[in-house]
């Protein structure tokens, strides 16, 4: 899938450094040599060759990019394709509102990286780890509710974008669950998360890099928006970050992770050229 048009605005504009850098070395060349008049026209032929490849390379690059740094607010960001497990440092990992880790593609699906988490990283048993979010210390402005009539999974709900420490994984409540223990937030809702996630990074992060997915780009529903790609999942971030508080101090970074079933939903060349990513 062609993600960046042929005509592209930053497209047709790298060119143009590129040209103006290469025009500006031939017309060095020629001020001290002139062209022999039997190779002028090769020389012109071969120059409008050479300009259409160099095009073609910046068109075929801008649509192979799998990874950008972007400089946000003081804070390096880094978007790329990849495992969110296998990164150094803090990987944050989306859960429900009740902190649920029973898996059994009702409550939480195989496949999802929160079960993948549970089933295939997790460091001890199911029942240690329920007794430490149990035992965490939250604030108490982030214990919500009491849902007494939920049939399976926890009765005790956090609110949106709470955070809990576990080793080298923030486990976050991330979306809401109907009668039907189905995920789904408003609009609202998700940039309530969002800026109540990277407050709660803020205060726990330790100078560590953090690594986060895309959040909503899972089974999640957001309501109203059921048309919403992983694109404009990822700019909502990325400015919800930007007008948050959070700042990583140097070596320490963001870096959010796209799926690699999803990087061609996205266009990296666009948010790396647009300031701050948005």
């Amino acid at each position: 899938m062609l993600k960046v048009r042929f005509f592209d605005a930053k497209v047709r504009s790298d060119f143009c450094n590129y040209a103006s850098a290469i025009t500006g070395c031939i017309a060095a060349v020629v001020l001290f040599k002139d062209i022999p008049l039997e190779y002028k026209d090769i020389a012109g032929v071969t120059c409008i060759i050479l300009l259409i490849l160099v095009y073609l390379f910046i068109w075929r690059r801008a649509n192979k990019l799998r990874a950008i740094n972007l400089t946000v607010e003081g804070s390096t960001v880094t978007i790329k394709t990849g495992d969110v497990f296998a990164e150094q440092g803090l990987k944050a990992i989306a859960f429900n509102e009740y902190f649920d880790t029973k898996v059994d593609d009702i409550v939480i699906a195989r496949q999802s990286l929160n079960g993948k988490f549970i089933t295939e990283h997790l460091s001890c048993s199911r029942e240690k780890l329920d007794e430490h979010i149990d035992n965490y210390a939250f604030a108490r402005e982030d214990v919500a509710a009491l849902n007494t009539t939920r049939l399976s999974g926890k009765n005790q709900s956090y609110k949106l974008g709470t955070i809990c420490v576990w080793d080298d994984y923030l486990l976050t409540a991330f979306a809401r669950f109907n009668k039907f223990n189905e995920a789904h937030l408003s609009m609202p809702e998700y940039l309530a998360f969002l800026i109540n996630f990277w407050d709660s990074v803020n205060r726990v992060y330790a100078q560590k890099s953090v690594t986060v997915p895309i959040f909503g780009s899972g089974i999640t529903r957001i309501k109203g928006h059921k048309r919403i790609n992983d694109e404009e999942l990822l700019k909502i971030m990325l400015w919800t970050f930007r007008v948050s508080e959070m700042r990583f101090k140097h070596p320490a970074k963001l870096t959010i992770m796209i799926h690699k079933d999803k990087i061609s939903q996205i266009n990296l060349f666009d948010l790396q050229s647009a300031r701050n990513g948005l």
